[in-house]
């Protein structure tokens, strides 16, 4: 994996990355308004339109700066030039650990690509940003993600109930976070190419 040189990871066979802007808050809205890739985050409720413009898209793009290497990244087909949807290592307070997140229009699933992409940003995460952990959090009973986290490298870690004002279907069977770190990734992370290779 690389870097583009300003802290973009390369992308894969099939994804290509690039920086956020504020050109994109239309197909992000567009994203968010699909009640079933927001299915385990609100219940199916989009985020408004405001949401994505005035607070989500500013603290995302103030990050690059803050937290080179890290943030959040619109996914395009390599192929298609399509926008896919985004993945992110969204950096912890002091930048040394990242969250793994990703999240993809519906057209899109089934073929892969959450995996794919989530591999590659793992790899990029440790071996060219240099941060100690990588964790990812989801809800319980999401387990399309949950197999997204173990083929990306991650492992189980808990499960842990948080209280909200507004519930949702699944709620009560928690939350559960994934994490591998630096150390386990200096053993494991080397063997996984050629495993994949050879699948």
């Amino acid at each position: 994996m690389g870097d583009d040189g300003a802290g973009v990871p390369a992308g894969t066979e099939r994804l290509r990355l690039r920086r956020l802007t504020m050109a994109d808050v239309g197909a992000l809205v567009e994203l968010d308004s699909d009640p079933e890739v927001m299915r385990f985050l609100t219940g199916g409720v989009a985020t408004p339109p405001a949401t994505v413009r005035d607070e989500q898209l500013p603290r995302l793009l103030a990050q690059y700066d803050r937290y080179p290497g890290l943030g959040r990244w619109a996914a395009h087909g390599r192929e298609s030039g399509e926008f896919l949807g985004w993945f992110a290592l969204d950096p912890s307070e002091d930048g040394t650990e990242a969250e793994l997140g990703y999240r993809l229009r519906r057209s899109t699933w089934g073929r892969g690509l959450a995996t794919e992409g989530s591999r590659a940003l793992v790899r990029y995460a440790f071996d060219t940003v240099g941060v100690r952990r990588v964790w990812a959090e989801t809800m319980a009973v999401n387990e399309r993600s949950r197999r997204v986290m173990v083929k990306a490298g991650l492992h189980y870690v808990r499960t842990f109930h948080l209280q909200w004002d507004d519930p949702i279907p699944g709620t009560e069977q928690g939350e559960v976070e994934y994490e591998v770190r630096a150390e386990e990734w200096a053993t494991v992370g080397q063997e996984r190419p050629a495993a994949r290779r050879a699948r």
